[in-house]
């Protein structure tokens, strides 16, 4: 007998938007995914393999044979294996969430001034702001591919992205299926056969050890501590009701000097609306403080960058990664005591281009 649990799960590809995250904003805002290979031809007429990695030699004759294979396989996933009704995960380099979307229409060739928006997919986004830590370590590994594009198979990848995209977390791989890949008729390159970013997977297991370690109030106990690596004098309040301002924070020997900070503080794992930017809007006037944080660790939904735009030189958001960047450049100057709880040590490792 099947297991209902196992069927109809959907499959699963890693389409990135550029080494930096520059079409994040693009690819979600006109429902699309790819772009990208800049001087290939449109491929709508290509119906294999062989034929498209020819294409990829002649655009780009300097490349070596390797990396030939490497493009053109890539380029047919995007091309011939990326159906209607697969999933697309993004991981979004511009705000440190995770983008999950399903496939409405297969490849086709833009024609768009700018050459890095032309092979694309059509993608009917459902999330654009799963925090990070509602990943667990292996899948976020796998999402660190250093890839364009991959299929997401290892560790039972797809039926959790799916459970991800259901539910807004991440159950782990079922005890059936730890470590399975699903054979396929094509040769498809895995995320897990392509090696993974070494430096986003230590940022995420820092990130994993301060949720799990400095949870509700010790959050604002640690902003206050970088805050105060930085210049400031800082006041944490007491746990419990606090008006909407975790910690003070000000310059000058007493901390009365400009600029005067209001830090609100979120720990929890979601994403914080826009309801909480105008509620501190509002904590700001009533304080008469010059500029606002809000530290919101599962990071903020789009309404709420939004608004934080138009707040651009009176508040900031740090998510999990931008707190553990603060964290970071001033972790030699934090006291013996707070560095014993939370050790980290610099370690150098290969670029891997």
């Amino acid at each position: 007998m099947t297991d209902p649990d196992l069927t109809e799960v959907r499959k699963a590809w890693l389409i990135r938007a550029g080494k930096y995250g520059e079409r994040d904003d693009f690819a979600i805002e006109n429902g699309l995914s790819g772009g990208g290979w800049e001087g290939i031809p449109d491929l709508t007429g290509v119906s294999n393999r062989d034929d498209l990695k020819e294409i990829v030699r002649d655009s780009w004759p300097d490349a070596k044979k390797g990396a030939v294979a490497v493009y053109a396989g890539q380029l047919w996933m995007l091309r011939g294996r990326v159906c209607v009704g697969d999933m697309v995960v993004l991981p979004l380099k511009t705000t440190s969430q995770i983008a999950l979307g399903i496939v409405s229409k297969e490849y086709w060739y833009r024609e768009d001034p700018d050459p890095g928006r032309r092979h694309v997919v059509s993608v009917n986004w459902k999330r654009t702001s799963i925090p990070r830590t509602a990943v667990k370590q292996d899948l976020l590994n796998t999402l660190g591919s250093f890839l364009t594009i991959c299929s997401i198979k290892h560790n039972d990848g797809a039926w959790r992205l799916q459970q991800l995209l259901e539910k807004g977390h991440d159950p782990g791989a079922r005890s059936t299926r730890d470590g399975a890949v699903d054979s396929d008729e094509d040769t498809v390159t895995d995320s897990s056969e392509s090696g993974f970013d070494l430096e986003r997977a230590g940022r995420d297991r820092i990130q994993a050890f301060i949720a799990e370690n400095f949870r509700g109030h010790q959050l604002s106990w640690l902003v206050a501590k970088v805050l105060q690596t930085e210049g400031f004098i800082t006041q944490v309040a007491p746990p419990g009701p606090d008006g909407g301002i975790d910690v003070f924070a000000g310059r000058g020997p007493l901390g009365l000097d400009s600029p005067r900070l209001i830090v609100q503080v979120k720990s929890g794992a979601s994403a914080v609306d826009v309801k909480v930017v105008r509620e501190l809007n509002g904590v700001l006037s009533a304080q008469n403080a010059d500029q606002g944080l809000l530290v919101a660790w599962g990071g903020v939904t789009k309404p709420a960058r939004q608004e934080m735009r138009s707040q651009f030189f009176r508040v900031r958001v740090w998510d999990a990664d931008q707190l553990v960047n603060a964290l970071l450049r001033n972790y030699d100057n934090l006291s013996d005591e707070l560095r014993a709880d939370l050790p980290l040590k610099r370690v150098w490792t290969l670029v891997e281009e």
